[in-house]
């Protein structure tokens, strides 16, 4: 299906507008319907003021920092400026550095590979693969990885009971989540941190989940780095941002060899190649810079800065009650947690229902209601493993409609593109899902739940 077929005029939503916000896609009863997009914490939709501002951009567009000509120059300019917006966005401390990458998990293996030797991380199993998984390609770096804690204050606890029994005593690293990609929930970033610091570590803070949802300061939360994606934060894929402290960086190996990072190449008396790196920025953003990926970051930034984030959340908090207390009275549906139903989240939830296969019961969504969630474990499968009290054997595939309730839960989430109609209409619909059955019948296709 070509986008043209489903494109159409966009709409203001609230409170920010967003591409695609009136795209209408055909059900399997019958008819088409507003394509409810509840899958922001997979990738946001881009705003329109991104969208605008990038186009703006592309006629102008041109080589980055050696260019000689006016469209180079202003693309660098634009560059460069963009790097600056993202730390003022960030609340960067003097000295703090902004690099341009492609996501968070290539911030975080950016991040890995400049670890000084001998290096322990501590890292929760409740991580997103992409915080969870880089450290072990080190092989000169130890990696300490801590069960999942049931209260923020247990997670301080086993943080600093594992940080104190660390032998030897040297360069340490925690790296923690500042929102659940699963549940939502809120870590206790500055109390993690202010434990990481008395024993000597450094924090870093997979940021994806909460750059979008509340205001983060590096410095306030006296984090060492920050990661996340501008795909998370209303821009189109393809740029990420790891942003912190300098020296580590700075004395690392180059992350790529290339042009760029590259500030003298010369052969040797034995010919040999010798080069001098840069020390800044540039050290780690060899190749030609992703400038339209950076630009939208900024342009992103600038948008929910403008918005006013109290604003923003404050609206995101009453969809997320109304999320709850709907899936509350449908009965079977379990809404998973590690902290408790009380605990502080963004717009993020999973949940699993008595007698569905997850896959199954997404299908449905989408097929029956034009509603676009995700199934399965979320690129966390430890910690999906954790909260349904499943074993490290337990099934973890999609499955088919027929085979009952394998190892997998269905992920909502939602921000500030999110009109009141999607979320509304999504609990109606898991309501009658449980209450009825699905309408139509499914089977598996490439691992996936499709309508038959």
């Amino acid at each position: 299906m070509s986008v043209s077929t489903l494109a159409s005029d966009q709409a203001i939503c609230t409170p920010l507008p967003v591409l695609g916000c009136d795209v209408r896609v055909p059900l399997v009863t019958g008819g088409e319907v507003t394509y409810a997009a509840l899958d922001y914490a997979a990738s946001a939709p881009a705003l329109q003021r991104v969208w605008d501002d990038v186009a703006a951009y592309a006629p102008y567009y041109g080589s980055v920092h050696r260019g000689a000509g006016y469209l180079s120059q202003l693309s660098t300019e634009l560059f460069e400026n963009s790097r600056a917006d993202v730390a003022a966005f960030l609340g960067c401390r003097d000295g703090d550095q902004v690099l341009f990458t492609r996501s968070t998990t290539d911030s975080l293996n950016l991040l890995a590979a400049a670890l000084p030797t001998g290096t322990r991380v501590f890292v929760f199993e409740t991580e997103h693969h992409a915080a969870l998984l880089p450290w072990e390609r080190r092989a000169d770096v130890a990696v300490t990885y801590l069960d999942a804690p049931r209260t923020p204050v247990q997670a301080v606890e086993t943080l600093e009971r594992a940080l104190a029994a660390r032998e030897p005593y040297g360069p340490a690293l925690v790296c923690v989540t500042g929102a659940s990609n699963v549940t939502g929930e809120l870590w206790p970033v500055r109390e993690l941190a202010a434990a990481a610091h008395a024993h000597g570590a450094r924090i870093v803070v997979d940021a994806a989940q909460l750059v979008p949802h509340q205001r983060v300061d590096i410095a306030e939360l006296d984090a060492d780095w920050v990661a996340f994606s501008g795909h998370k934060l209303y821009a189109p894929f393809g740029a990420g941002v790891l942003a912190g402290r300098a020296d580590w960086l700075r004395d690392a190996k180059p992350y790529l060899a290339g042009g760029g990072a590259s500030r003298r190449v010369a052969r040797g008396a034995s010919g040999e190649v010798e080069v001098d790196w840069h020390e800044g920025v540039a050290r780690h953003e060899a190749g030609s810079p992703n400038v339209i990926g950076a630009y939208a970051i900024a342009s992103a930034c600038k948008a929910l800065t403008e918005a006013g984030f109290d604003r923003l959340a404050e609206r995101e908090r009453e969809l997320i009650a109304r999320v709850r207390a709907g899936l509350a009275a449908v009965p079977g549906v379990r809404v998973l947690s590690l902290f408790g139903p009380d605990a502080p989240s963004v717009g993020v939830l999973s949940f699993t229902v008595d007698g569905w296969n997850s896959s199954h019961f997404a299908a449905a969504l989408s097929a029956e209601y034009g509603i676009g969630v995700r199934d399965g474990l979320f690129c966390a499968h430890p910690l999906v493993r954790t909260l349904v009290g499943a074993g490290a054997s337990a099934e973890g595939e999609c499955g088919s409609a027929d085979e009952g309730t394998p190892l997998n839960a269905i992920r909502v989430s939602f921000g500030a593109g999110t009109p009141d109609e999607h979320v509304e209409r999504f609990v109606r619909a898991v309501g009658e899902l449980v209450r009825d059955g699905a309408k139509w019948s499914y089977r598996t296709e490439g691992g996936r739940c499709v309508p038959v």
